[in-house]
């Protein structure tokens, strides 16, 4: 994997978290924005990228797809109890999605657990160009 030129950032809201991924594509801003969300639970930093799991998701439109991959990312985590922190979309159309994530283990020694993320929601939901870029984002619940 190379080196990544998007970005992810966060935003206040209420007692949930807003997360917004950022890149100069929608593939690139949808992979920001899970890296932000798991940085809410985890030093993604400290994540090795040991295991690879793969998610396939389909929805209405390219913003609902955009919650469903993330609710798909919170899900596999969860099964394989993992800290997950790359992330790549492989696929991406209006109506399907193909991707993947690494991580490992989760190690609460070398990961931190921070606060629980329960759901991607669509609060404050909007994915596309802003600024130049793409711009994937929403509210999370914690």
């Amino acid at each position: 994997m190379g080196a990544s030129s998007g970005s992810y950032s966060y935003f206040e809201h209420k007692a949930d978290m807003g997360i917004a991924g950022t890149g100069p594509t929608l593939e690139e801003a949808f992979s920001q924005a899970a890296r932000a969300m798991f940085g809410i639970m985890v030093e993604v930093d400290q994540v090795r990228p040991q295991k690879q799991v793969s998610v396939e998701c389909q929805a209405n439109d390219v913003a609902e797809l955009f919650v469903e991959w993330l609710n798909a990312l919170l899900a596999e985590a969860d099964i394989h109890r993992m800290a997950l922190a790359r992330f790549r979309v492989d696929s991406l159309s209006d109506y399907h999605l193909v991707g993947c994530a690494w991580g490992e283990p989760l190690d609460t020694q070398r990961h931190h657990p921070k606060i629980e993320v329960k759901a991607a929601t669509y609060a404050m939901l909007f994915v596309g160009p802003e600024k130049g870029q793409y711009v994937a984002r929403c509210v999370v619940d914690l």
